[in-house]
């Protein structure tokens, strides 16, 4: 059974956009673990939009599972992460006026940045998955830089509109995942999915684990956060 990473920045987002306390983070991130979660995914950006970094030191102290840090691939990050200690580091892309992550990161075209970045937290002890579009040749110099992961964009194949494009979309996931786990990268997945997508990229053995946050937390709004993830740990058996 595949694992599942829970994204809460959403409700980070949801408190500061009254600049209260509440909803509180921490406590979805206790009531995601309680429902089953494998591990909890905040994206600490530069403009700090949604988790802050008090969220992020007392969310290292609480969390029991595992707490995969989104961050730039810059050195005032890598700085805060090997502070930190998160138990795995994803880099991703990163840009100001974006509403969320938009596409993978070129790792083929800032290898030597993503090299320094990967360097410095694998010295620190700690794992490195870079965010990549399902791409060969992303998947090759994510190999190239040592990545220990590689989590695999899915924005496209949740997107698509027509079943060719759907198709499409899904091969380009699964080559690229069959490329990564030949290569000794594990496989990790994420963005755009929900309950009505996620079930057919589960027919990728190599996919150890999906990241998912939106679909969640919307469905937490309705159900509750307990049963949200419950539902979304069921399809991914």
């Amino acid at each position: 059974m595949a694992r599942l990473g829970v994204n809460i920045d959403h409700v980070a987002t949801l408190r500061q956009a009254r600049g209260g306390n509440d909803p509180d983070p921490l406590a979805a991130a206790v009531l995601a673990e309680l429902a089953g979660a494998d591990g909890l995914v905040v994206h600490l950006r530069e403009d700090r939009r949604h988790i802050q970094d008090r969220d992020l030191q007392l969310l290292r102290d609480i969390i029991r599972t595992k707490l995969d840090l989104e961050m730039a691939a810059d050195d005032a990050m890598a700085k805060i992460a090997l502070t930190v200690k998160p138990d795995l580091v994803t880099l991703v892309p990163e840009k100001r006026q974006e509403l969320t992550t938009e596409g993978g990161l070129d790792v083929a075209g800032q290898r030597e940045q993503i090299q320094k970045i990967i360097t410095l937290l694998h010295d620190g002890g700690i794992p490195v998955s870079v965010f990549v579009e399902p791409d060969l040749n992303q998947i090759r110099a994510a190999h190239k830089v040592s990545a220990d992961f590689v989590e695999l964009h899915t924005g496209r194949y949740a997107n698509a509109t027509r079943s060719k494009e759907a198709d499409a979309e899904f091969e380009a996931i699964t080559q690229s995942a069959k490329l990564a786990y030949k290569l000794g990268i594990g496989v990790n997945a994420g963005h755009g999915l929900n309950y009505r997508n996620v079930k057919r990229l589960t027919h990728i053995p190599e996919i150890v684990e999906y990241n998912i946050g939106h679909s969640i937390i919307a469905r937490a709004v309705l159900v509750g956060l307990e049963q949200a993830v419950k539902e979304m740990k069921a399809l991914l058996g």
